[in-house]
């Protein structure tokens, strides 16, 4: 898909070298964590290699990379369908409030109305991030009012 000057297509093996390195800065940039290249690469092989996982999309302007998003599924019975969650968003700060990410953002917002089975799209973002609660607001996202709990076991 084409939005403007931006190109959106599916990441493939070619890209997983930027993805890792883009995954990497974007741990380290929101949540200063400094994350495992070898083991970010194997997860990101992980969903290349089987789709239920999820999917990388890249933005490219100018046939230049500049930005992506992982959509990764979770199964609603109460709508019996499917949350597509947006995640693993990175804009290359050369290409930032430039509409990369409002390009990404409308592909897959277009792909998940075109699919009867999905029920809509779901991010969460960091409390204190308010460029980026920002930008979702300014897409049409709406606080779902949820807080996130986790209980890691590695």
């Amino acid at each position: 898909m084409t939005d403007g000057a931006w190109k959106i297509r599916a990441a493939g093996d070619g890209d997983v070298a930027r993805l890792r390195d883009w995954a990497v800065a974007m741990a380290l940039e929101t949540e200063h964590k400094a994350l495992d290249p070898e083991t970010v690469e194997a997860g990101i092989r992980a969903v290349l290699a089987e789709s239920r996982r999820g999917a990388y999309f890249v933005a490219e302007h100018g046939g230049e990379p500049a930005g992506t998003l992982m959509l990764t599924y979770e199964w609603s019975d109460w709508r019996n369908g499917d949350w597509w969650w947006i995640q693993s968003v990175y804009v290359d700060p050369a290409f930032r409030r430039r509409g990369c990410y409002a390009a990404l953002y409308r592909h897959v917002l277009e792909r998940a109305k075109a699919t009867p089975e999905v029920c809509g799209l779901r991010l969460y973002v960091e409390r204190d991030n308010a460029i980026a609660q920002k930008t979702y607001e300014g897409l049409g996202m709406v606080d779902a009012g949820y807080r996130m709990y986790e209980a890691p076991t590695r």
